[in-house]
């Protein structure tokens, strides 16, 4: 389980690291975008010190419009865990995104009220 915390604005931030081909783990922090169907979503310049490998394009609608996102093979350490994860890479995406993808294996328990904000171990 992660723990996460709140933004300014209400965000749900929370951190994970980004494994570079080198091994090189940089850590991030990423915001959760439920409106957001994929794993991992970050802009173009972001991707550069990770050489991750290009595997193509995906169109996804964003709240704006459609958007022809590039696709990468990625690598994540998230709660103590690599995972191997398609990346959407554009740009103007304004923040690292985490999105719904990770909420079908792992519970999300939100208490504003009570500050608690986690990522949840593996629901089997």
């Amino acid at each position: 389980m992660i723990n996460g915390t709140f933004g300014e604005n209400d965000e749900l931030l929370f951190e994970l690291h980004l494994i570079a081909n080198n091994g090189l783990e940089l850590p991030v922090e990423a915001w959760l975008d439920t409106g957001f169907s994929g794993w991992l979503a970050m802009n173009a310049q972001d991707l550069e010190a990770l050489d991750w490998i290009y595997v193509g394009q995906q169109k996804m609608e964003t709240a704006r419009e459609e958007v022809n996102f590039d696709l990468y093979a990625g690598k994540v350490l998230l709660d103590r865990k690599e995972f191997d994860i398609p990346v959407h890479v554009g740009f103007g995406v304004p923040e690292i995104l985490i999105g719904r993808q990770w909420l079908k294996s792992r519970r999300l328990v939100v208490d504003m009220r009570s500050l608690v904000l986690t990522l949840g171990d593996e629901i089997l």
